[in-house]
């Protein structure tokens, strides 16, 4: 609640101004119920023609823009202040806050029903603010331990457990051929934070009205030291994520296992066809033996935009794409998610054998992660801001030899004066 607070008065203050006045809202021209929704996701077009062919009341269009980092969210949030913006928009979980923070998102609490128990705590609380509700979750991003089954039986290696185990194993490949490496360290915040979470830490918190930001906390050292030392001793990669010589790597096995969200099966199958029934997924290494913590990296909600003339018709369709079995197929088959919606997981999509991975049903492994992730992270606002930073502050960190810890204080500075240079208030 004391987040909620937190961003319900940052919301009150960002929002005022624009949006439609509330007697105008509940029908458009004519009484027309049309909805349009901005994304760029593969598979979401075909849900909404399912939609369309059973709802002629409130038919969807479908509208592709660029990715939200890429300019997608700009494009939100002007359409927002000049009035004129779909009602549905594809929002990545970690940019939730900033929306709330640019006053761009509509309350659709009294709409959303019985909601909520479709969906896991972790990934309803990524939408949900208190009482208020601003979207509906589509995915999720459990993180695991993708690894290659040829590599490892080559140098008699066992998927580590634990993160000792999972240095141990990088010494033991090194010292058998330093061509080899054992992972590829990543510079990036989502993928960061993740592991970070993992570790029972928060990067944002609030105390009454004001924000905690957590960059520097002792979780998140305790992850940087870790990743420090391999870096250190060269016993992992630090190829720039998505590069050709990381994907190269990748795909030729010299670069052994992969620390990734579920979505990360997709960037291997279509980047590496030709180390297909190559790869395996285990469960991400733990800190303590027997623990079962994951992190998460990444999802995604279908959120409802300022302004929205048809609120409850935009959060009946949000909440039928996410949860029903033909809608949730089509993305599972084509937009490669991993359904937020329990129900979602039952699906003979998510449970089949997948060929790539030699027939392993991978998904059983993400539920168990899915279930194990921390329900309490959510993300703070200006996370585009912070993201950059961070990756700046890293990568820097990791050209010149320098502290990762030391990068982490740097983080918690610039952060907090990004916020407060926002009107924001930081506590501490």
């Amino acid at each position: 609640m004391g987040m909620a607070a937190g961003l319900i008065a940052m919301t009150l203050i960002a929002g005022c101004g624009g949006g439609v006045p509330d007697d105008e809202r509940g029908a458009g021209a004519g009484g027309s119920k049309e909805l349009e929704f901005w994304g760029w996701a593969p598979g979401y077009e075909k849900s909404v023609a399912l939609w369309n062919a059973t709802h002629p009341d409130a038919p969807v269009t479908f509208r592709t823009i660029p990715a939200g980092a890429k300019g997608g969210y700009e494009k939100m949030f002007s359409a927002v202040k000049a009035d004129n913006a779909p009602c549905l928009a594809q929002v990545g979980f970690e940019s939730v806050p900033t929306f709330l923070a640019e006053g761009a998102l509509e309350d659709i609490a009294s709409h959303s029903g019985d909601a909520e128990g479709k969906f896991s705590d972790f990934a309803w609380n990524q939408v949900s603010y208190g009482d208020q509700v601003f979207g509906i979750p589509v995915d999720v991003g459990p993180q695991a331990l993708f690894y290659r089954k040829d590599v490892f039986a080559r140098f008699d290696l066992a998927p580590p457990t634990t993160w000792a185990e999972f240095t141990t194993a990088a010494e033991k490949l090194r010292l058998a051929d330093p061509s080899y490496s054992m992972t590829n360290f990543s510079t990036e915040s989502y993928w960061f934070g993740g592991l970070v979470s993992q570790a029972g830490g928060q990067w944002f918190r609030t105390s009454g009205d004001s924000w905690r930001v957590g960059f520097d906390s002792p979780e998140s050292r305790k992850v940087a030291d870790y990743w420090q030392g391999l870096v250190d001793r060269e016993l992992v990669r630090t190829d720039t994520p998505w590069s050709p010589e990381w994907l190269k790597r990748l795909s030729s096995g010299k670069t052994a296992t992969a620390v990734g969200a579920v979505w990360m099966a997709g960037v291997l199958t279509e980047n590496a066809k030709d180390s297909a029934g190559k790869w395996a997924v285990a469960p991400i290494p733990q800190w303590e033996k027997g623990g079962t913590a994951a992190g998460n990296e990444g999802g995604s909600t279908t959120a409802v935009l300022k302004g929205c003339r048809n609120a409850e018709e935009a959060a009946e369709f949000a909440t039928w794409m996410s949860t029903d079995p033909k809608s949730l197929a089509g993305l599972i088959t084509v937009a490669g998610i991993y359904p937020a919606a329990a129900s979602g997981r039952d699906l003979p999509e998510a449970n089949k054998p997948v060929p790539y991975f030699g027939g392993q049903k991978i998904y059983d492994v993400f539920d168990a992660a899915a279930a194990r992730t921390d329900p309490r992270w959510k993300w703070g606002p200006v996370m585009t801001q912070a993201g950059a930073t961070f990756q700046d502050a890293f990568g820097k960190a990791v050209a010149d030899g320098s502290s990762f810890s030391g990068a982490l204080g740097w983080i918690q500075d610039k952060v907090v004066a990004d916020y407060r240079a926002k009107g924001l208030s930081v506590a501490g």
